[in-house]
Formats: structure tokens, C-alpha cells, sequence
């Protein structure tokens, strides 16, 4: 299972240190309780090791490299102090856990809710999550995401700035807090994902270099040089990054990751990165005897992601499919700026439904290049899909939601198209009641360049999609932070609550398999380009299940069968979701979809 790093806290006070840091001459553990330091023995490997007595948990300590320069463990536990300061021994061992009774639940069972700690409620802490657990609940998702954890500069960030990938972040209620949320969310039946980057570091408080080469010049991501992964003495950065996840799996007891940006892990080795952290799991599945999920984001639409090893591919639950989000979200707003130029038509809306990517080895407009290879073959259920998510909405200039941009008729129609689509859903925190509050960027770094840099950087990341900044938000304000929380007093708005009760009710019948003949895969489709009406249409021996998905400004008038009635399992323009229509319960042959709207029908 690979060497362990860190500070491994073992009974009696004693505690192992081990560091690797191949190119240094020596190697000390400095106890911030201690006049002398503690000198590590040297492997051939590079990792430098010993166990130290009377270390007891709560101990602050650094390491001093050829006898110089003092720094942050890279693979502490707890930075009590900040990404600057001392880190600090915990006691792994110390949690009673109390989550025995909880079960593994595929991917495929998966009902996902991404969140940010620190914005989802006003404490913005682990434990101030599990207040909102029962709203959950009763909104029928099982199972949360939790954006990036892993200590960073300051208490606001969107948590991808991280610097010690092993430390959970402080401010957040550190590795107590975040034990007891996922104690409880096994109790009450979730299931629970951590979200983790492993293509770059952040750049403040990250001192890797300093201990190896953990990054590499012969590539080069957004970020700056790459995590080498395939250069010079690359099996112990792999091994670092691959013990994070076990950890994070195994003492924390999370269900699975959610890899950030998998297109930026960089490795042209044989045996990519991606499919040794697989293999990893798998082995660590075994001993454990549970099941883990890891789940990819890219954008490369590559099927190698989900691919069985047998068949050349990295064995991964699954991956997100912005294909979808961008098909959805170009129809509703019309937007067609940057990548969205790629989308806009029903015609990919209906292609999407069918295989998952769109672009599946075709041309792309907006990245003059083709894109993507074929899904066929893989189940749809591999592929989380979403109307809305933390990049989406906060790499906007102003962050604004779909709950912002389109009309309550139009919020309706998206969230039918997701939670009735072949997908595993994922819901942004908010979005179950059509939250308007934005959710932008923010950071608070300590270094004024940094900051400066930071603010340059995010206007020049806009000028593709011809947004001006004028009223840019300052992303190390405060300010910016605060309006990014959303507002739980939903149930006083009553077209925020029918939306919500709309999520609950299409969530059921998801869960009780209302909309599952759409994951066949001859499931067909049909669409008017002119009228952006999109008709899906599934069957087996018994029934027909036709979704109706109109787009645009006028009526759509459906048949199903002269010889067959339909029955209207749901309709968002039902004045029941205060719509304008009254449709007829008895079984019918044909109906009108009104614009804006969508309809799902049993024949």
C-alpha cells in the first residue's frame, strides 16, 4: 500500500515522523517544546525517519532541513497556526467511531450534493453542516461533496489554493469537526465525498520545493510547473499524493473522491497516475471490506476515465460530463460566448440524453480543434451530471446562479431535464430552491502581490466570454465571501418552496425508478431545431416513457399512439408547481407542453 508520510502519532506519547526530502544532507524534527532538535535517519529512497518519544498529541513541531531553514511538515496533519506556522501531531486513533451500520453505496445509487463549507452555513464550519443534514434529508439527496478542504492560506477560499494536502483546513474545525459531520451524515444514511486536487498546489505557504522535486519544468499547467509525476524520482511524489487519498478513505472513513481537473495530472509513464491511484483503492477496498468511489472531472471527454483496466482504461467510477451542463444552460440563457459558442442546439441536447458527451471526436469551434472520443459502450449511470456547480456559477464575473438568469418556468424546466435524464445528479448547494444569492470567487491570502496577482489574473480570465468587469468583485473582500452564503429562509418565498417541493417529488420518483428506461441504451430521441423542443422516448416489453423538453417561446402539441393512452406522471406548468395549466388526470393520447416546460408521460 506504498510508505506513509508524515507524523503518525503511534500510543505512549511516541510518534513517527517520516519525510522525504532525497537531495538534503540532513534532515531534523524541530518540537517547538524542545531546546534540541531530533535528528531523522536516511534511507535509500530518500525518506528520512525515527520515532520519537514523549511526543504527545497536540505537539507543535517543524522540519529543519541542512540545518538551515525551517518549514511546515508537507504532509501534516494540522496547521493550527496558519499554512506558515507550526505544524501540529493529532491522534488519528482518539475518534470512537460510531458508524459501523453504514453501508457503501454505488455511484449509480448516488444522489449528489456539492457544498462549501465555509459559505453553506453561517458558521461556515464542519460540524455547523450537520444542522442542515435533516433539510437534506427531507430534500432526498444521499450523498454530499464537499468542496476542498486542504489547509490554505487565511479562512476564505474556495478551498482549490490548498498547500497541505493532508491537513484538514483549521478554521473549518480541523480533522475533530470533520470526523464527527462524517460520523454523522453515516448515521443518518449519507453517503459522503471529499473533493481533492492533485493537479497543482496553491501558491502561498507551499514549500514542497524545498523538500524535493515535487514539481516538474517539462510541463506546464494554468498553475505553473506540473506535479511530477513522470520526471526524475516521480514514484515518491505519486506515493504522497496516493497516501492523501488512503487517508483521507481509510482514517476518515469518506466513501470517495471527487479528482479535481484530471486533464492537468500530467503523466506520459506507462502506467498512468490515475490508474495506480485505482488499482490503490481497489486494494485498500479489500482490506477495508468497503466500497470507495472515485469520480474525474475533465474536459477531455476521454472514455479511458471510466474504462475497465482489461480493456486499457483507469478503472474510475466515474466522471462529470460538462457536456451536459453546457447543452442545458445554452438553451435556457441563450449565451454563446467562449466555450458556450459549442452549444446551444437541441439537436446536442438530444445527444447528450443518448450517450453522455457531445462531443465525442468533433470539431470544436471554440478550442479549433476536434474534441472528446465515443462513449459507446459505457453505461450512462458512470457520468454525473449537473445544471449548475461551483465552477459554473463562480467562474462568472459577477457568480450569478441560474436562479439569477432565467425565469421560475425555466428553473423548473432545468431541473427536470437533469433529475429526469439518465445521469447521476449532482445539485449545487442552493439550487433545490432557486437560491439568487451569487456564489463567487474569494481567497484571503496574506501576501499583497499574491492578491494583486489573483485580481489581474481572474479579469483576464473573462475577456473570452465578453464579460466586463467593471463591477468586478474583489475576490479577497470579505464582502464578496459573505454574499456568497445562501439564504435558508426559502420557505417564506413560495415559488422558491414549490421548486423545492418540485426537487423532492422528481427526486422520489428518480430513486423509485420512474425515469430509469432512460438509461437504455436504444432510448431515442427527436428534436426541433426551430421550436428548441427536445422529445426522449424509452420502452420495454411493458411501457413507453416519453419526456417532452420544450425550450422554447411556443406550445409543443405531442401524440403518443393511436392505439395507447399516456398518463402524465409530471408537468411543470401544472398550476400545482404554479403553472398556468390544468392537465387532465384520466389517460390521454396527445397534450399540449407549454413553452418553457416539461412533461413526462407513461404510455
Amino acid at each position: 500500500m506504498g510508505r506513509k508520510v508524515g507524523a503518525e502519532y503511534l500510543k505512549n506519547d511516541t510518534c513517527q515522523f517520516t519525510v522525504w526530502s532525497p537531495l538534503a544532507e540532513k534532515v531534523e524534527v524541530v518540537l517547538k517544546d524542545r531546546n534540541e532538535p531530533v535528528s531523522l535517519i536516511k534511507d535509500t529512497q530518500g525518506y528520512w525517519e525515527a520515532e520519537v518519544p514523549e511526543v504527545p498529541p497536540g505537539s507543535l513541531y517543524k522540519i529543519r532541513l541542512d540545518e538551515e531553514d525551517e518549514f511546515p511538515d508537507p504532509a501534516s496533519r494540522s496547521q493550527p497556526e496558519g499554512v506558515h506556522s507550526w505544524s501540529q501531531v493529532i491522534n488519528h486513533y482518539s475518534h470512537d467511531w460510531q458508524d459501523q451500520g453504514h453501508e457503501s453505496r454505488n455511484l449509480e445509487d448516488m444522489v449528489i450534493y456539492e457544498l462549501h463549507v465555509g459559505t453553506f452555513t453561517s458558521e461556515g464550519t464542519f460540524e455547523g453542516i450537520i444542522e442542515k443534514l435533516p433539510h437534506l434529508e427531507e430534500l432526498g439527496v444521499n450523498t454530499l461533496e464537499i468542496m476542498p478542504i486542504a489547509q490554505f492560506p487565511g479562512d476564505r477560499n474556495w478551498g482549490y489554493d490548498g498547500v497541505y494536502p493532508y491537513a484538514a483546513q483549521d478554521s473549518y474545525g480541523g480533522a475533530t469537526g470533520l470526523k464527527k459531520l462524517i460520523e454523522v451524515c453515516h448515521q443518518m444514511g449519507f453517503s459522503i465525498l471529499l473533493d481533492v486536487v492533485y493537479n497543482h498546489m496553491g501558491p502561498e505557504g507551499n514549500y514542497l520545493s524545498q523538500f524535493g522535486p515535487y514539481f516538474t519544468d517539462k510541463y506546464h499547467t494554468p498553475w505553473g510547473s506540473a506535479i511530477n509525476l513522470d520526471d526524475k524520482y516521480s514514484d515518491h511524489v505519486r506515493n504522497f499524493f496516493i497516501q492523501n487519498a488512503i487517508m483521507w478513505l481509510e482514517e476518515f472513513h469518506f466513501d470517495g473522491l471527487r479528482l479535481d481537473a484530471v486533464h492537468e495530472i500530467i503523466d506520459r509513464g506507462a502506467r498512468h497516475f490515475l490508474k495506480e491511484l485505482s488499482e490503490e483503492v481497489d486494494a485498500l477496498e479489500k482490506k477495508t471490506g468497503k466500497h470507495y468511489v472515485l469520480i474525474a472531472e475533465s474536459d477531455l471527454n476521454d472514455n479511458r476515465l471510466v474504462t475497465d483496466y482489461s480493456k486499457g482504461g483507469y478503472g474510475l467510477e466515474g466522471q462529470w460530463i460538462d457536456d451536459f451542463h453546457h447543452a442545458v444552460h445554452t438553451l435556457l440563457t441563450g449565451e454563446d460566448a467562449g466555450y458556450y459558442q459549442d452549444y446551444g442546439k437541441a439537436e446536442y441536447l438530444a445527444k447528450t440524453f443518448e450517450q453522455g458527451f457531445i462531443y465525442d471526436g468533433i470539431y470544436s469551434k471554440f478550442r479549433k480543434r476536434r474534441v472528446g472520443n465515443s462513449p459507446k459502450g459505457i453505461a450512462k449511470n458512470k457520468f454525473v451530471a449537473c445544471i449548475q456547480n461551483h465552477d459554473q456559477v463562480g467562474n462568472r464575473v459577477l457568480g450569478e446562479r441560474l436562479g439569477q438568469l432565467i425565469t421560475f418556468e425555466e428553473q423548473k424546466l432545468a431541473a427536470g431535464t437533469l433529475l429526469t435524464s439518465p445521469f447521476v445528479p449532482l445539485l449545487f448547494m442552493g439550487e433545490e430552491f432557486g437560491e439568487t444569492n451569487p456564489f463567487r470567487y474569494f481567497i484571503s491570502h496574506g501576501d499583497p502581490e499574491l492578491v494583486k496577482a489573483v485580481q489581474e489574473g481572474r479579469k483576464r480570465e473573462f475577456e473570452y466570454f465578453d464579460q466586463k468587469a467593471e463591477e468586478f468583485p474583489d475576490p479577497q473582500s470579505k464582502k464578496t465571501f459573505e454574499e456568497s452564503r445562501p439564504n435558508w429562509n426559502f420557505k417564506e418565498d413560495q415559488s422558491k418552496n414549490t421548486l423545492f417541493e418540485m426537487y423532492k417529488l422528481l427526486l422520489k420518483m428518480k430513486k423509485e425508478g420512474a425515469f430509469h428506461l432512460f438509461g437504455a441504451e436504444d432510448t431515442q430521441t427527436k428534436f426541433d431545431e426551430e421550436n428548441k423542443v427536445l422529445q426522449v422516448t424509452a420502452s420495454d416489453k411493458e411501457t413507453t416513457l416519453m419526456g417532452i423538453y420544450n425550450f422554447g417561446k411556443m406550445p409543443f402539441r405531442a401524440t403518443f399512439s393511436e392505439e395507447k393512452k399516456g398518463e402524465i406522471l409530471i408537468a411543470s406548468a401544472d398550476k400545482i408547481w404554479l403553472g398556468e395549466e390544468e392537465f387532465p388526470k384520466e389517460r390521454i393520447q396527445k397534450t399540449e407542453v407549454p413553452a418553457k416546460s416539461f412533461m413526462i408521460i407513461k404510455i
